[in-house]
């Protein structure tokens, strides 16, 4: 029996995806057409003898989210779980704070994945990878490879080449450690737990009781703490994948990944990808196009375009690269290239709105996506893509 745990975050973490996650709690942000979060739990229900899938976060529940969480249920027929944290707990702390749901049932193995991240999922080949390595009860991250420079924005790996044994991991080096990076999807076994409870009673000791030490005790990071000291000691595995796999850390971020979804598409879900039909726009790519979504069929949409819910896009629109919110209008002979439009707003007649691409260097097959801030010493950055976020007749470019 096997679980699955996705880290959601709260509303104080995504920064850097802000205005868009003031509307919505950013797992639940539509990338390629469904939300963040869709694309985790259609991965994980896809594995087999998959018992429950548990969101674990410090959001308040609500309707929302539970509205989400009722529909995948049914839509993938399998458990579905929202645990709250009391407050934020790290990567380690909020599944060891959980530990007892987790381990509930008596799953052999249990995933944990970060919701900010845009992957192929590759959990089956990871079950496979931990059975052909180390003892049963060995770790595994999901690696991946970056280029030199980028490598150091993230949990750098060394491996044993002949064993793929993690002999080092550093997270954020100042310098160049190696160029395989932490992807943010584990695969561990219950004993795990023992790792984070030695962290914990560590912490328990190190901090003067007097100041609010259960919470601190438990705020536990399992890159920092947990793979730093597992690392070398035959416990932990790199299985580096081949696939795509890209942050979700800004607006930017979002259109590339939406991308890489739509891409995917092809494999898993042809049924999302529209084509050019008689009567209807000219498809350029792949394109999403929500059924309740009113198109002109002057309009050229693609490549690489997600209209969302009751969209409605006029005669000789043109849309490229960009994610088109629930209710917005784009009105006749606009024009919206990499560009996020928010919900409900309203793009006018003849408006040109151009985002700026903040995609991987194409001729360089690791380079990541760079998730640049919108400020920066106090200043706004040059628009990684515009967000059109309101209600205006007019083209609504705010940033």
């Amino acid at each position: 029996m096997l679980k699955a745990v996705i880290l959601i975050g709260g509303p104080q973490k995504g920064t850097r995806f802000r205005p868009l996650s003031f509307e919505v709690p950013k797992p639940l942000f539509p990338v390629a057409g469904v939300p963040m979060l869709q694309h985790h739990i259609e991965a994980c229900a896809k594995v087999p003898n998959m018992k429950e899938i548990l969101l674990i976060g410090f959001y308040q529940p609500n309707e929302e989210l539970t509205r989400f969480i009722c529909s995948a249920q049914q839509e993938f027929k399998i458990s579905i779980r929202y645990l709250q944290e009391y407050a934020a707990l790290g990567t380690g702390g909020g599944i060891y704070h959980f530990r007892d749901q987790i381990l509930s049932g008596g799953p052999e193995a249990f995933f944990i994945m970060n919701a900010d991240v845009c992957s192929e999922f590759p959990l089956p080949e990871m079950l496979n990878f931990q059975k052909e390595h180390g003892e049963p009860s060995s770790f595994v991250i999901l690696g991946t490879t970056a280029n030199r420079k980028q490598s150091m924005n993230y949990g750098c790996i060394v491996e044993n080449q002949q064993t793929n044994e993690v002999l080092h991991y550093v997270e954020k080096p100042s310098t160049f450690v190696s160029d395989i990076i932490n992807c943010g999807i584990y695969l561990f076994t219950p004993e795990i737990f023992q790792h984070i409870g030695a962290v914990f009673q560590k912490n328990q000791q190190d901090i003067d009781e007097q100041t609010n030490g259960w919470h601190r005790a438990e705020a536990i990071r399992l890159e920092q703490d947990i793979f730093t000291a597992l690392a070398g000691q035959g416990k932990l595995y790199v299985y580096k994948t081949p696939a795509f796999w890209s942050q979700i850390k800004s607006a930017g971020s979002a259109i590339y990944a939406s991308r890489l979804y739509l891409n995917q598409y092809h494999k898993v879900h042809a049924e999302r990808l529209v084509t050019t039909e008689d009567g209807g726009p000219r498809i350029s790519g792949n394109v999403y196009i929500h059924p309740t979504a009113n198109i002109d069929p002057t309009a050229v949409l693609g490549p690489n375009v997600s209209i969302g819910t009751g969209v409605t896009i006029g005669a000789g629109v043109r849309v490229r690269e960009s994610i088109i919110l629930h209710g917005a209008t784009l009105q006749d002979h606009s024009c919206v290239l990499n560009c996020i439009v928010g919900w409900d707003s309203t793009i006018g007649k003849w408006a040109r709105v151009e985002g700026t691409p903040s995609d991987p260097n194409p001729n360089d097959p690791y380079a990541k996506i760079d998730s640049e801030t919108l400020f920066r010493d106090g200043k706004l950055t040059p628009s990684i893509t515009i967000l059109g976020n309101g209600h205006t007749p007019k083209c609504n470019h705010s940033i």
